[in-house]
């Protein structure tokens, strides 16, 4: 890149600045300031970098990239510089994901070098709850035990493999992915309710900050869909999370899953934004 670029590869000195975009909206950067707390800012040592748009010199917009490309507050301006840096540096993400209409500005300058994509989550709404749930939590769900992780992996395998359309265990056998379900069961960041040695119902909180912390992996068993599993089990999960996690408990849900759009309104969670995704 040409030194006059208003791109710059962020560092730990960067942090102040950097916490303080995040915290305009610490719902909608749940994912990347957990990444950012549990490691320091640096120049891609560790697989990620932090990109910086700068104007005049103040630093912006950011626009994480790792395994997801995530632009945060980042204008036509700063989507355009950080399009040219992507090609420049080439696609290394497995998807690009964030506000729609920074995804889509940023997907159509990609898109004749970057494509085509596997797929495009065009609107995926952010929801959100601050309160009790609106529905008796499930006592049966619980987090799930280290013993129990060779029950609940075939369980992430399957949610995973049917939200986004390809197993997560095709690359090195599922290693790394086995890794990451074992962390968050280690961590306490994994329930389920689990009967007889299968899952019915399970949710991980993935992303934690003083702020906020997501929910992702919300599964039933398909035999048991459609009894009332999802409503009860999320309850349980916002009831732990908002007592011992953090103060406001969000997910983002496809716009087509009217099934879980309408479980989660039951629970008490209300729209406070919409994201797009675009899968590789």
């Amino acid at each position: 890149m040409l030194r006059t670029s208003p791109v710059r590869i962020l560092g730990e000195r960067d942090r102040p600045a950097v916490k303080a975009i995040l915290d305009a909206d610490p719902v909608g950067n749940v994912f990347v300031a957990s990444r950012l707390m549990a490691t320091r800012i640096s120049s891609g040592l560790s697989g990620t970098e932090l990109w910086g748009h700068v104007e005049d010199g103040r630093l912006g917009a950011l626009c994480y990239s790792g395994a997801n490309l995530v632009p945060i507050n980042a204008g036509p301006s700063a989507i355009r510089t950080f399009a040219d840096h992507a090609r420049w540096r080439g696609r290394r993400c497995s998807s690009i994901v964030g506000p729609v209409e920074a995804v889509n500005d940023l997907w159509e300058q990609l898109a004749p070098s970057w494509g085509p994509a596997r797929a495009i989550r065009a609107s995926q709404p952010v929801l959100e709850i601050d309160g009790p749930p609106a529905v008796r939590p499930d006592p049966a769900v619980r987090r799930v035990r280290r013993s129990e992780l060779d029950i609940l992996l075939p369980a992430c395998v399957a949610m995973f493999t049917e939200e986004v359309g390809v197993p997560p265990d095709s690359g090195d056998g599922g290693a790394l992915y086995r890794a990451r379900v074992e962390e968050l069961v280690r961590g306490r960041r994994a329930f389920a309710r689990i009967e007889d040695g299968r899952v019915v119902f399970k949710a991980e909180i993935g992303a934690v900050t003083p702020q906020a912390c997501q929910v992702q992996g919300v599964w039933v068993h398909p035999e048991l869909r459609g009894r009332g599993y999802s409503a009860g089990g999320m309850a349980a999960v916002v009831r732990y999370a908002l007592a011992e996690i953090a103060p406001r408990v969000t997910l983002y849900v496809n716009d087509f899953n009217t099934a879980a759009r309408a479980a989660y309104r039951r629970v008490g969670f209300r729209q406070v934004g919409e994201v797009m995704s675009v899968l590789f």
